[in-house]
């Protein structure tokens, strides 16, 4: 296996193949708690003001002939992975998702009502939670609703994310059937103790089964989802997981960093805190697994993926229309991302709404008759500014700032402040500033976060014990 150094321009030219990482004295300088960016203003920044009747505005004021992208939450799993920081509740028996799909299909209706148009869609994604607790006529019902309320474009992907335990075949075939074209099945690692200690017992051959069923249905583009940080891991567990699921020749691979936030998630409390890696053994973990990945022939994506060359999200990557937002890194161009279900995000050109978070809540304003909106935070001229420069230097680890203030109409040198923030990482060797461009260097990559947090406005009113740390 190869190592890496450096990666030349990240838009314009391919990776190398090693990855060094920073010394033990900068993580321990640089690894602070700060938001993973995959909005901007932040989640804690939303607030009541955005309404219903908000929304239901914004919805109405979409723009014309442009697509739509989807996100569906399905807010169950049988079990609780004690590591998992999504809205999820567990439930075991059938009634309380055949109410929810019966809600859910309704806020479907109320939102291509307040749209007032049959508009074109171009990406759907369902997320969770375990969309695949759906039964398979379950599945064929919502995917009906969509299309009736909505032109589902032909080469439009859908997406949805997988738990392959319990996963039935004919559950597969009724996605398959809807025009399912992308899984993402949840993976974090292979080593039996470390699965016990975060309460998911998963066999590789489980994940493989999964594979198969989906490769069986027509489904060839598959992602899997990593994990490090874990309770009781280690290097060799994590190259181990990587080496045994590159054999199922996934297109892409997340490398997420466990977020140990038990002050938010009271269920992580399980996880015993002694057994968790340090922050010096969770940058060594990174590197070995980016580096199995590379020297396999992947990209490097953003903070934390990884994709076949052939895959659209390095040639995203290579063309520079990368983007992210609250599924992480996509390839969406929609201008709108329409979130349906208990706490979906959704954005329009004017900003951020989420749904209300407990299923409770959701239903009662769906039986109202009203749309499920609890909150959502309107997008300013200076966020936008802010939330671009963002978003580029998180996609390609590189952002003019010149170009990113001209392009909204403000002066170079309102981003002064942030670059002379910058000046001490790239001092310690962190990034490189020549003029108003700014670029972090591989030996940085995990910090990313940290690097774009110098942007954001509100940071230090963040309450910043929310945030996962950096690495």
């Amino acid at each position: 296996m190869s190592t890496i150094t450096e990666f030349p321009d990240p838009v314009t030219a391919a990776p190398a193949d090693t990855v060094e990482l920073a010394t033990t004295e900068l993580l321990e300088k640089y690894d602070g708690r700060v938001p993973r960016y995959t909005s901007y203003p932040t989640a804690p920044h939303f607030s009541e003001r955005v309404s219903p009747e908000v929304y239901a505005a914004w919805l109405r004021d979409l723009p014309d002939g442009a697509p739509l992208s989807l996100y569906l939450h399905v807010p169950f799993c049988d079990s609780l992975c004690w590591f998992c920081g999504c809205n999820t509740t567990v439930v075991n028996r059938p009634e309380p998702v055949a109410r929810y799909v019966d809600l859910l299909l309704q806020e479907i209706d109320m939102v291509a009502r307040s749209i007032g148009a049959r508009r074109q869609v171009s990406q759907i994604h369902l997320g969770g939670g375990s969309p695949t607790i759906l039964s398979a006529e379950q599945v064929r019902r919502v995917f009906a609703r969509l299309r009736h309320n909505f032109d589902v474009r032909v080469d439009a992907e859908i997406a949805v994310e997988i738990d392959p335990r319990g996963l039935s075949e004919d559950t597969i075939a009724a996605f398959a059937e809807a025009g399912l074209t992308r899984a993402s099945i949840g993976v974090q690692d292979v080593n039996p103790k470390v699965q016990d200690a975060i309460n998911r017992i998963q066999s590789h051959e489980t994940t493989t089964r999964c594979v198969e069923l989906l490769r069986k249905h027509g489904v060839d583009k598959l992602n899997l989802d990593l994990m490090y940080g874990l309770p009781y891991q280690g290097i060799d567990d994590l190259q181990e997981t990587v080496r045994r699921n590159l054999e199922l020749s996934p297109d892409r691979v997340a490398v997420f960093g466990y977020a140990h936030v038990p002050w938010m998630k009271k269920h992580q409390k399980l996880i015993p805190e002694a057994a968790l890696p340090g922050t010096e053994a969770r940058w060594q973990q990174y590197r070995e697994a980016a580096n199995w990945l590379v020297g396999a022939g992947y990209w490097p994506i953003g903070l934390d993926h990884f994709a076949k060359p052939t895959d659209s999200m390095a040639e995203a990557l290579r063309e520079g229309w990368l983007h992210r937002n609250f599924q992480g890194y996509t390839t969406d161009l929609a201008p709108a991302l329409l979130g349906l279900g208990a706490s979906a995000i959704g954005k329009t050109p004017q900003g951020y709404i989420q749904n209300h978070k407990d299923v409770p809540n959701y239903a009662a304003a769906i039986k109202d008759g009203r749309l499920p909106t609890a909150k959502g935070v309107e997008v300013g001229p200076d966020d936008a500014m802010r939330s671009d420069a963002i978003e580029q230097l998180m996609c390609f680890m590189t952002v003019d700032v010149g170009e990113v203030a001209a392009r909204h109409g403000a002066e170079a040198s309102v981003f002064d402040p942030a670059i002379r923030q910058l000046r001490e990482m790239e001092q310690d060797g962190l990034l490189r500033i020549s003029g108003s461009r700014i670029t972090v260097l591989e030996c940085a990559r995990p910090l990313l976060r940290t690097a774009a947090s110098v942007f954001d406005a509100y940071l230090e009113n963040n309450g910043q014990r929310r945030h996962a740390s950096a690495v």
